[in-house]
């Protein structure tokens, strides 16, 4: 698997750090001959703490290492000298991840602010030393306790793309193209279907007004059944508030008898989100027809736009290649983002 692997769901093992023991001594000086106990408590055990970073755009570091264990807390001693402290195992995640439990999958936490902390598995309490036990009638206990087991469980990590604006599109569509020429990001982009295979994030910045825009890849006709990438990037739609579908002329115009109307992707596309979330087919939508540079011809234009005016959808063209109606569409896309 290339470092460079898109992975959103993976399990991990956490467990936190024992605590020390106590220690039963009793102390044993020339002057002192009734000293009395004097063990000291043991430390506690360190946590497996998780924590949103907004660098991180994987959960791949998590899947190479599915095991943490926090230090534990070190044993009381004599002369009431107490264990120091395990240390705190920090696991850092990308925002948007969902942790659930493995094996009853609960949802135990979602991390959606950046320095977001959670405690996964907190270290075990220090045991008491037998310098805690000693009363007016027990002046020289020799109990103690040993440390707590640090708390342990397997945990399910999923991801789910934190953004403003997704875009939907078949492959080639243009997707990856649009996200870098409206933001600073730079996808690598080939010339063949499911190039992408991760989404890409991009910040739009247009005066005061940032958003973020996601480029969702996968989404074919039955891709809520599995077909192509399988549902696995619909999830990532759930937490866009804006959807863009891109609808690509490009079929139609080298098969111009076919079934592949720019009307019909826009239904499929529709389809496998109703299909995946009713939730999602009633989110806000902007429908732009990409490429526009290879339609030349206006009438052709007028035709290929007609289509889904007879529908009631009125379409914008763009050109992610070359930059036409990116301006518009950007301040359209700032502008709404601000309403909301």
């Amino acid at each position: 698997m290339a470092a460079t692997d898109f992975i959103d769901e993976c399990r991990v093992y956490v467990c936190g750090g024992s605590g020390g023991d106590g220690c039963s001594s009793f102390r044993r000086e020339k002057y002192a001959p009734r000293g009395g106990p004097d063990g000291g408590n043991g430390g506690r055990g360190g946590s497996v703490v998780l924590r949103a970073r907004s660098q991180l755009s994987t959960l791949l570091d998590a899947h190479y290492r599915k095991h943490y264990r926090a230090q534990r807390g070190a044993h009381g001693r004599g002369a009431r000298k107490h264990g120091r402290g395990g240390g705190d195992l920090t696991l850092d995640l990308p925002l948007g991840t969902i942790v659930r439990d493995d094996v009853s999958r609960e949802t135990l936490c979602e991390l959606l602010q950046p320095e977001q902390r959670w405690v996964a598995a907190s270290g075990g309490r220090g045991g008491r030393g037998n310098a805690c036990f000693a009363t007016s009638t027990q002046r020289a206990p020799t109990r103690f306790e040993p440390g707590e087991s640090g708390q342990e469980r397997w945990l399910r990590l999923e991801l789910k793309v934190l953004a403003d604006v997704g875009l939907l599109g078949f492959p080639n569509a243009g997707k990856s193209t649009l996200v870098s020429r409206l933001s600073s990001a730079r996808p690598r982009i080939a010339d063949y279907p499911f190039t992408t295979l991760q989404p890409h994030l991009g910040t739009v910045e247009l005066g005061d007004t940032r958003f973020v825009v996601a480029d969702i890849p996968g989404l074919i006709p039955g891709a809520h059944r599995g077909a192509g990438l399988g549902d696995r990037f619909l999830r990532h739609v759930e937490r866009t508030r804006l959807l863009v579908h891109l609808l690509d002329p490009q079929p139609r115009l080298e098969n111009p008898g076919g079934t592949r109307t720019l009307l019909a992707d826009y239904r499929a596309l529709r389809g496998e989100l109703s299909a995946y979330s009713e939730d999602l087919a009633r989110r806000p939508e902007l429908v732009c027809i990409t490429k526009s540079d290879l339609v030349a011809d206006p009438s052709e234009r007028q035709r290929l736009a007609g289509e889904l005016r007879a529908a009631g959808l009125e379409a914008r063209w763009i050109s992610a290649a070359g930059g036409h109606g990116l301006d518009d569409l950007r301040r359209d896309l700032a502008a709404w983002v601000v309403s909301c």
